[in-house]
């Protein structure tokens, strides 16, 4: 096995150190298909299950420093009409929340903020193609107010349940309410930047190495390649616009958010810049990559054609030389001798390895 093959598999038995659960699956959702979970949390800690969100609204809004977490999926337009009427949530927002495809952004509505992430996942394969897919995107929508968080996931990957554990198991952190929640949302879905752009590194290495490698296929790796740069693409346009809301969230003082916690995404800001560097390395990586295999390609043309022109000219002498004399006119020297045969099959074979040794000399052959 390839030393990138082990480092992946690696990498992927550290994914699977600790099993989490996934109430991101319609079957394990106590409230619905949409409804993914419904969570009152009261000084940091949770609370009892709500037997549906009106029932959780009414809690938060009998004891102070409670707040609700309500996680849909992919909901549909009467699905979530319920939810936007009881929170309050800005028809544009909900609009934006439905639809997804959004970009990375943050807008104010009131005391209400909306703020949109694209999730990515890394695909896993064992051999990249030209066809592989390396990168799947989604997205996460967080509705943040005074005393609930509404988040709305598409796409079947970036489950909130492992992240919900570990805020659950940070009662301090949580105590803050919507505001670290936000937080914990932005800073999940930038490690998952992280870890998908250390993955495709590991793609980038052994195309590299492939393209370099004198027993590579020589027409496969330009379709790798270009796939490669079209899911880099991909990545790049989850990560790079979500630079601004982070700033944004960083430093522009906002009333739903606490201002301890608003410290905290200038770290989260800063991971994202590093990703941002890295994603630009690779794509100007992949140019070079890409440009070198093209010149080996070009080379290796200009190697056949020489010796195409290296045989056409051998191949001359015999041809010029039977050519006159298939002619078969009368008067012609040597025709009637009896060893003109041999004579010419003689100077047909000197004349041809004469040349031959020439271009091998010149490295044509």
């Amino acid at each position: 096995m390839s030393m990138v093959g082990n480092l992946r598999k690696v990498a992927n038995l550290a994914r699977r150190g600790r099993r989490r659960v996934d109430l991101s699956h319609p079957a394990r959702s106590p409230l619905g298909s949409t409804v993914v979970n419904c969570v009152v949390y009261r000084d940091g800690l949770r609370g009892p299950e709500s037997d549906s969100v009106e029932d959780a609204v009414r809690q938060v809004r009998k004891h102070r420093g409670s707040f609700v977490w309500l996680g849909l999926h992919e909901p549909g337009e009467e699905e979530i009409a319920g939810v936007a009427e009881l929170f309050g949530l800005h028809p544009l927002a909900v609009e934006d929340a439905v639809h997804a495809h959004q970009r990375p952004k943050v807008e104010q509505y009131g005391d209400v903020l909306f703020a949109v992430f694209k999730t990515v996942t890394y695909v896993e394969h064992a051999e990249l193609t030209s066809t592989s897919e390396v990168v799947n995107t989604g997205e996460i929508m967080v509705f943040t107010g005074p005393d609930f968080v509404v988040t709305v996931r598409h796409g079947r990957h970036g489950s909130l349940g492992p992240l919900r554990e570990d805020l659950e198991a940070d009662p301090r952190q949580l105590a803050h309410g919507p505001s670290a929640v936000l937080h914990a949302i932005a800073d999940h879905v930038v490690d998952d930047y992280v870890r998908v752009a250390d993955a495709v590194q590991i793609d980038i290495d052994q195309v590299e190495t492939d393209v370099f490698s004198p027993r590579s296929p020589r027409n496969a790796d330009a379709g790798r390649i270009y796939q490669l740069k079209r899911e880099l693409l991909e990545l790049k346009r989850a990560v790079v616009p979500l630079a601004r809301p982070l700033d944004r969230l960083a430093t522009e003082p906002r009333g739903c958010l606490d201002t301890e916690i608003q410290t905290y995404f200038r770290d989260v800001a800063d991971h994202l810049t590093r990703v941002t560097e890295q994603i630009n390395s690779f794509d100007a990586l992949l140019d070079s990559i890409l440009q070198a295999h093209l010149a080996q390609v070009t080379v290796a043309q200009n190697e056949d054609m020489r010796k195409i022109t290296a045989w056409a000219a051998i191949i001359a002498v015999p041809t010029m030389v039977c050519g006159v004399y298939g002619m078969n006119f009368d008067h012609m020297p040597e025709l009637r001798w009896r060893f003109g045969y041999p004579l010419v099959l003689a100077v047909i074979a000197t004349a041809c390895f004469v040349i031959h040794r020439g271009f091998k000399r010149n490295g044509w052959l």
